[in-house]
């Protein structure tokens, strides 16, 4: 496992969801399942957005890049999720647990950040309406998401480094599915206060500034409604923000839960279940939620099936 004086790791093994035998198999075929409908759905959700232009605006522009980090998001992780659950031992090697780390935190900080761009985008769409084409243009659009990048590269570098100096001598056993930062930190035999002192900055900043910024849009934007006189409009603008509400809830929720925690609060258990839901169940549930929910995005679905049938 290590090589020169013994303290160099060269690779880990992933202990996954449960040790149980029999519970393997099920959780196979469950994730699986879950792993098609995330792919299918993300993708499904791209090309109907590239392919119709009465989505290529604004809102949607957000939602197609929200499906593109899904869909390469649940394929950092899930892939070697699932051939743990049919091999003996999920070994990966120390640079593949390295390189999985970062752009698992490269794709988590930018869905933070695109879902704070679709927020204010909602606020400027019912706050001011008549604004919106001014304040959202394509150049306004490509430049938070151009920062929402460069924000995402920074913090998955900052993790990622700051993982590179640790040392890791005879442990090798990740009590998680995959290769994320507090199970890491448990395995080292070196001070690890920078590493938590840069979650609590990194996470921090990354979590806690978009979750008040998207709290501060729908205040201004649930004001804004209570002004509208009549009860249709009143409807329609909270519709248009509902899909969104749900999307931020489940995904801000399980992260503040996960990274903003003291490290000796709860068990690596309760923290893999919590996991769940911002690297799995969120990727899957976002194109169902901003399909189910949403007219344009059912107009477009049946007018490319018409094109297929005829």
């Amino acid at each position: 496992m290590a090589s020169g004086n013994d303290s160099f790791m060269t690779e880990f093994i992933l202990l996954g969801l449960t040790d149980q035998p029999d519970l393997q198999l099920p959780l196979f075929f469950l994730f699986l399942m879950m792993y098609v409908v995330t792919v299918l759905g993300n993708l499904g959700l791209i090309i109907l957005i590239m392919k119709n232009s009465h989505l290529h605006n604004p809102m949607y522009f957000f939602l197609f890049n929200l499906s593109s980090i899904d869909l390469c998001y649940s394929s950092v992780f899930i892939p070697q999720m699932l051939a743990g659950f049919l091999s003996k031992g999920n070994i990966i090697s120390y640079m593949g647990c390295m390189t999985q780390l970062y752009f698992f935190c490269f794709f988590a900080i930018s869905e933070c950040y695109v879902l704070t761009s679709m927020a204010y985008d909602r606020y400027v769409a019912i706050c001011n309406p008549l604004l919106y084409n001014i304040a959202m243009s394509p150049k306004v659009c490509s430049g938070l998401m151009l920062g929402s990048y460069l924000m995402a590269f920074s913090g998955a570098v900052a993790h990622t480094g700051c993982m590179l100096r640790l040392t890791f001598c005879d442990a090798n056993i990740i009590n998680h599915y995959f290769c994320d930062i507090l199970p890491l930190l448990q395995l080292s035999c070196i001070s690890t206060y920078i590493n938590e002192m840069v979650i609590f900055i990194v996470a921090g900043i990354n979590v806690i500034v978009p979750s008040l910024t998207i709290f501060i849009s729908y205040g201004l934007i649930l004001s804004s409604i209570l002004h509208i006189s009549s009860r249709e409009g009143r409807s329609k603008a909270f519709s248009t923000c509902s899909s969104h509400v749900i999307a931020v809830s489940l995904f801000f929720g399980s992260c503040t839960f996960m990274y903003l925690k003291p490290s000796s609060a709860g068990s690596l258990d309760d923290r893999k279940i919590s996991s769940l839901f911002y690297t799995i169940v969120a990727a899957m549930m976002n194109p169902l939620i901003y399909s189910l929910r949403n007219k344009d995005v059912k107009i477009a679905l049946r007018k490319t099936l018409r094109r297929i049938q005829f």
